[in-house]
């Protein structure tokens, strides 16, 4: 019998199968019975699960051009990167439930909108402060895109196969859509200025705006709980002052700040905790991170996007500023990997009735372990053909274990609350790509400016535009005369290797951590 197939059950700890979600409540307006209608529906609700995706690493791709428009601090560089997943992160529970309120396509259409608008005004910036700003507005109105996409599709797919397969689907447009963020990001900034990859959202956005009306029916929760204010308060007042204190730790060391940070995060996190088990209707039920199977599953899907977006903050500038690829030529480098996380999305779904989701999900973060050695074992040398090979092992790893444990973290949760339900999965998706910068790229930045060496002749702008990024000394070292860039660039590179070394240890080690648990948390499914 296939495992994704199976009777559904309300505790997947104790089914030795993987069950398939009950269909939804639906009122007539959420009808669709034509078998051609519902797959156009999911082809329109694909353009913003990609366009999402792609934006988490799109602008991997365009730090280094970004650094040497803007002249961020390396600070600020991450927040560029950052603010959006972590907006994101904070805001998807909440806009979940209020997609069950107000309806899951109306909640989709109004992000849809704003997320066009404000991408356009951010292709425009003039600094890094207001970029920022306009990334943290993507991240608002990102958040009503995501819930709508997936509750919307449990919706729309009654029939049990056809929801696998929809959200097989789903599942692959996200994690091929991370990888196909350095492709795009290649092509637009080979031809264009460094705005268009906000740009992009545009077309992408508009067929949604257009034609959502038209082909996705209307669904929403008919007594859905109400949207509790200081539960989203608590939730960003974890997330925020996390992701500082690890920012601030690899820049300035242990000091008063990012303690005190961690310490609002912790306390933050406890309270939000707290809420939710004393209200009757809770926004997250946090009681599902008591069983086994749930946890883990929502732990590897949150590693598995940790070890993409990590891993392409890093193998991104390295090929553009170290191997001197064009971006384009460096988002080719990458295709490989892009089809084979698509490719595994895919498979696994037909490979799961024969092997047990639990090796599924292992074997996939140990790939994603094997992967990170590579790339320490060669950074320092930087062979391009190994980093290849690395990222297309990655995009094994990330495609098999996130489609199973998607499907894991979906099982465990009841269908009548599907946006603020499903938004789990999406939480945990961000909350990877926010700690994967804010992590590996923190620790990144911190061996650059501990090994980099600059000489005398610079001024005091330029020495400290030189040893905050990579992209600031590549930027400074087009002002000196060659003599002096030459040997600023080679030991910028050096030290820019250095820390993928150190990273890419760190990443391994975590992903086989993150395998163990994964294995002893799943085997209720085998």
């Amino acid at each position: 019998m296939s495992r994704l197939s199976s009777a559904p059950t309300t505790d997947p700890t104790t089914t030795p199968e993987v069950p398939v979600l009950p269909a939804p409540a639906r009122t007539a307006t959420t009808r669709h019975d034509r078998p051609g209608a519902r797959w156009w529906a999911l082809a329109v609700l694909m353009l913003p699960v990609l366009l999402v995706a792609v934006d988490n690493t799109v602008l991997s791709f365009a730090l280094p051009v970004i650094s040497e428009a803007l002249a961020p601090t390396g600070q600020q560089l991450l927040w560029i990167v950052d603010v959006y997943p972590l907006v994101l992160a904070g805001l998807l529970v909440p806009m979940g439930s209020l997609g069950d309120r107000i309806g899951r396509r109306r909640l989709l259409l109004l992000g849809g909108t704003g997320f066009t608008v404000i991408s356009a005004l951010a292709a425009f910036s003039q600094d890094a402060p207001t970029l920022i700003a306009a990334r943290a507005l993507m991240g608002f109105f990102g958040a009503m895109l995501m819930p709508a996409t997936l509750s919307l599709i449990r919706n729309i797919f009654t029939d049990a196969t056809e929801r696998r397969t929809a959200i097989a689907i789903w599942a692959a447009g996200f994690s091929g859509g991370a990888a196909l963020g350095p492709i795009v990001g290649g092509f637009l900034l080979g031809h264009f200025a460094w705005g268009s990859v906000f740009l992009l959202a545009v077309p992408v956005m508009l067929p949604l705006l257009i034609l959502g009306p038209l082909l996705i029916p209307e669904s929403k929760d008919p007594t859905p709980g109400p949207v509790d204010p200081l539960s989203v308060l608590l939730v960003l007042a974890t997330m925020t002052p996390l992701v500082y204190a690890i920012k601030t730790f690899a820049t300035t060391g242990m000091g008063v700040l990012p303690v005190a940070a961690a310490a609002v995060a912790i306390l933050a996190g406890i309270a939000f905790v707290r809420r939710q088990l004393r209200r009757g209707e809770p926004m997250l039920d946090v009681t599902l991170f008591t069983r086994p199977v749930f946890t883990g599953a929502v732990t590897a899907n949150l590693l598995s996007v940790f070890s993409m977006v990590g891993f392409l903050y890093f193998i991104s500038q390295h090929l553009q500023l170290v191997s001197g690829r064009s971006p384009m030529e460096a988002g080719m480098v990458l295709l490989p990997g892009l089809l084979v996380t698509i490719v595994a999305g895919l498979a696994v779904v037909r490979l799961v009735r024969h092997v047990s989701p639990a090796a599924i999900v292992t074997g996939g973060l140990l790939l994603n372990g094997v992967a990170f050695t590579i790339a320490a074992v060669t950074g320092s040398w930087g062979s391009d053909l190994m980093l290849l090979i690395a990222f297309a092992l990655l995009g094994a790893g990330v495609g098999g274990a996130e489609t199973i444990s998607n499907d894991l973290i979906l099982s465990a949760v009841p269908a009548e609350k599907a946006g603020a339900a499903s938004a789990i999965s999406e939480t945990a998706y961000e909350t990877g790509a926010v700690l994967g910068t804010a992590v590996l790229g923190s620790l990144l930045n911190y061996a650059y400016r501990s090994h980099v060496q600059l000489p005398a002749e610079l001024t005091a702008s330029q020495q400290a535009a030189a040893s905050e990024t990579l992209g600031g000394a590549t930027a400074v070292a087009e002002q000196l005369p060659a003599s002096v860039a030459g040997p600023m660039l080679d030991s910028a590179r050096h030290a820019f290797d250095s820390g993928v070394v150190i990273t890419s240890g760190i990443g391994s080690a975590l992903m086989v951590l993150a395998a163990v648990i994964a294995h002893r948390t799943l085997r209720a499914t085998d």
